[in-house]
């Protein structure tokens, strides 16, 4: 084992095959926009200490189940409201507690919900370039936010959980960062 290897924490590993697990959960059946893409860049953006592997793993992670599902035109739009929801999970999860992960998991929902509807109205054909047509877009898309912000909540839920008890579980994983 390298000595750049030994320096990374155990902590690393688990947050890291958290984000890789969350990743692979997209590629199982489930309704539309029930997925834990929020979740994931939330985590990464808490728990990595180094923000450089907060982007990194959990981009690498989105992109290589979309190798798999499909790359799709608008997914730039995407990455950069993935981008902007780890920034969140830095920023406004520093204390992670209940409270914190809620409000951070909704405005998360509501920025990816906003930011992915405006690119489809602006770069699509779909509806006219428009104050009427950009409010045809995002009221044609509130089914999808319904499932987007449950699903997030759901897997941020399951996510931040589930690392909160393996810490606790593993008290030598509660001293050191990711």
């Amino acid at each position: 084992m390298t000595d750049q290897m030994k320096k990374i924490s155990p902590n690393f590993w688990v947050v890291t095959l958290m984000v890789f697990v969350a990743a692979f959960v997209r590629l199982l059946p489930h309704p539309p926009n029930f997925a834990p893409i929020a979740a994931m860049a939330l985590f990464g953006g808490a728990y990595f200490n180094k923000k450089s592997f907060a982007f990194a793993i959990p981009l690498i992670a989105l992109f290589l189940t979309d190798l798999i599902i499909g790359i799709y035109s608008y997914a730039w739009i995407v990455y950069l409201s993935f981008a902007l929801i780890v920034v969140l999970g830095i920023v406004m999860l520093k204390k992670v507690n209940v409270k914190n992960v809620v409000i951070t998991s909704l405005t998360a929902s509501v920025s990816f919900f906003a930011i992915t509807n405006f690119g489809v109205w602006a770069l699509g054909t779909l509806y006219p370039k428009t104050p009427a047509g950009l409010m045809e877009s995002y009221i044609a898309a509130i089914p999808f936010f319904q499932n987007a912000l449950i699903g997030d909540l759901f897997f941020v839920g399951v996510m931040f959980g589930v690392y909160e008890l393996v810490k606790h579980k593993v008290p030598a994983l509660a001293k050191v960062k990711a």
